[in-house]
């Protein structure tokens, strides 16, 4: 087996990587790693971080670039890798614009298509936009559908998607946090020298990079975080702020001088997971967040007005609290509030994303799928 496997983003990146080593660790499965580079410096980190080397990188992003440009950058490139490399089937991860351009590549190539965590929907075009387009297109075209719960494999029955091409695997960003969490121990000493502001003192975690939340949502959340942090002079808020220009743009210009918002470089992902453990609240709009903080009981805040992934909402794990000053200044008090052990005692139940073994499930259902062929 010859899996083209597709990376743009860090997310995708990081979701993908256990999976990649999966494949690299069975003896009849041959991958070939394919970036685009849609994140390039965010990207590089974590395929250091997993000791993976990219086979063919094809560097597409530039400054300025229209989601047409990419998409079609994307799509005319990975075409090309489609009719020059002997592959079976291409890997896409997620909803991304690299994911949109891979499916299409691969569907006009007439080669399967395995989609890692399918069957995520809002059932709206807009929110978020355009990732929920990107993953319809996807689900339209993928032979393999790999759901990270049963509620997204539910939504792709609803689609009318055959029940022998869906496979509940459980998402695979659980693998990469889980591996990445034993390694956390040996660092700690180099972070917290790297971060002495939190040392004996709450933290307050925060992202953002959502195209929706672009221009008055962003400095909605950003007067949010500078009420927030003169209220509470003693907590410390860390950003690691997103390279994009429309969120760096107004976040150092809104946040820039307040005293205990630490305005930081996008992490290393293992740095970011021992940040994310050691929060008392995370303010996101992060996915990927979304789906690891349960597994660390931190309590997450999720800057949407919908949501994808309802099981840690429905679970008590996250709350969706959009961009509205008011309304997250009020959640992020009330769990400042409380101990951080004692918000972690109130979630009890596992993370509903997975236990640490969605690549091994993938893995085996390719080659049980490659063996009926």
């Amino acid at each position: 087996m010859r899996p083209l496997i597709i990376v743009g983003t860090r997310p995708e990146a990081i979701k993908l990587a256990p999976l990649i080593l999966a494949c690299r660790n069975h003896p009849s499965i041959q991958p070939i790693v394919c970036s685009t580079g849609q994140h390039r410096q965010m990207l590089d980190q974590v395929f250091s971080y997993f000791n993976i080397q990219p086979d063919i990188d094809l560097e597409l992003m530039k400054a300025n670039q229209t989601l047409a440009n990419l998409t079609a950058d994307c799509l005319t490139a990975i075409d090309r890798v489609i009719t020059q490399h002997p592959i079976d089937r291409v890997v896409a991860q997620g909803d991304t614009t690299t994911v949109l351009a891979a499916s299409m590549a691969a569907f006009y190539r007439q080669v399967p298509i395995v989609h890692v965590e399918a069957g995520l929907r809002t059932g709206d075009l807009r929110a978020p936009w355009p990732e929920e387009f990107n993953r319809r297109v996807t689900g339209l075209v993928a032979s393999f559908h790999c759901a990270p719960t049963e509620t997204a494999a539910t939504a792709l029955r609803g689609e009318g998607i055959a029940e022998a091409s869906i496979r509940v695997t459980g998402n695979t960003v659980i693998d990469s946090l889980l591996i990445t969490a034993k390694d956390q121990r040996q660092h700690q000493g180099k972070w917290l020298a790297k971060y002495p502001m939190i040392q004996d003192r709450p933290l307050v975690l925060i992202t953002g990079h959502r195209r929706e939340n672009y221009g008055d949502a962003i400095a909605s959340i950003c007067g949010a975080i500078g009420e927030l942090a003169a209220a509470h002079p003693k907590v410390a808020f860390i950003y690691p702020v997103h390279l994009n220009p429309n969120i760096r743009g107004p976040v150092s210009e809104l946040l820039c001088n307040v005293s205990n918002v630490h305005l930081v470089p996008p992490a290393d992902y293992p740095e970011f997971v021992w940040l994310m453990d050691r929060a008392h609240v995370i303010l996101t709009d992060s996915g990927g967040v979304q789906e690891e903080a349960p597994s660390l009981g931190v309590p997450v805040l999720v800057t949407r007005e919908k949501t994808e992934r309802p099981e840690a909402v429905e679970s008590g794990l996250a709350e969706l609290v959009g961009t509205d000053r008011k309304r997250i200044i009020d959640r992020v008090t009330s769990l400042l509030k409380k101990a951080k052990q004692s918000v972690a005692s109130e979630s009890p139940c596992p993370n509903p994303y997975g236990d640490g073994k969605a690549s091994e499930r993938i893995v085996q259902w390719m080659f049980e799928m490659d063996c009926k062929r």
